[in-house]
């Protein structure tokens, strides 16, 4: 199975770090984000990775021309003009990195990238900025259960402040970032069959709306529930907590 990254937008909520490089290229415990979610998708098997490129997509570029030097001990002879490269530590991906215009759409730069897709087989589609303790083995196998040619993670988001627990007038406790109001959103972790770039009509469309729209309209859109850890980055509060379940071995997405 392809897994299908979209890292070519602005990230203008998190510019504190975006203006250098794309948001997907902002590091957690030293790695860029779009690293550790290409782990996790590793982790369950998936390791063939097609990249949609837009704002600054030549640093990503030059991240992956330059992987080996980075997970590996290398010598470089001068002398001799040789690079020698030891102990090497690279995963076993296969990277396509396609350019999807910067200013193209979620849905648009997946419709770019269809000429990369295996006719017939679905794919995993993610966006480049969101972790979570995703147990993306049961999602593969409940897409292929319902024979749709849509599967969303669907999530309840934990919410930002704490509550007060009530007895009338009373404060009888609190109750640390409770889930949000009961409702289920989009959680941003597709599989999908290639016939839905069917459903998609420019490279202005956004993803999430008119084709997400009629997929549920036909009944082909359906829902996987993920209770656990999930987490975008959009802000540098979301980029700073992350940082700081990494840093303290608490990173509940760390599946590999």
């Amino acid at each position: 199975m392809k897994a299908v990254l979209l890292a070519g937008g602005l990230g203008t909520r998190i510019s504190e770090e975006s203006h250098l490089r794309p948001k997907p290229m902002i590091e957690i415990g030293g790695r860029p984000i779009l690293w550790h979610i290409m782990k996790m998708y590793a982790a369950h098997g998936v390791n063939d990775f097609i990249i949609c490129l837009g704002y600054r997509g030549y640093v990503i570029k030059e991240y992956f021309a330059n992987y080996f030097l980075h997970m590996s001990d290398v010598t470089f002879d001068m002398a001799n003009n040789r690079m020698e490269v030891h102990h090497r530590h690279a995963e076993p991906w296969r990277v396509t990195l396609v350019d999807t215009g910067e200013s193209t759409m979620t849905g648009g730069r997946l419709r770019r990238v269809q000429e990369y897709l295996e006719p017939g087989q679905p794919f995993c589609f993610t966006y480049g900025d969101g972790v979570a303790d995703l147990d993306m083995t049961a999602q593969f196998a409940f897409h292929r259960a319902h024979g749709r040619q849509a599967t969303v993670t669907a999530v309840q988001p934990p919410g930002r402040y704490g509550a007060l627990v009530r007895e009338g007038d009373t404060v009888a406790g609190f109750e640390e970032k409770p889930r949000g109001d009961g409702g289920w959103i989009n959680g941003g972790f597709f599989v999908l069959q290639p016939e839905v770039i069917d459903h998609i009509d420019a490279d202005s469309t956004p993803w999430e709306a008119s084709p997400m729209e009629r997929l549920a309209r036909i009944g082909e859109l359906v829902a996987f529930e993920h209770t656990g850890f999930w987490q975008p980055m959009d802000t540098l509060r979301e980029k700073n907590l992350l940082e700081e379940l990494w840093q303290t071995g608490q990173a509940p997405w760390k599946c590999w």
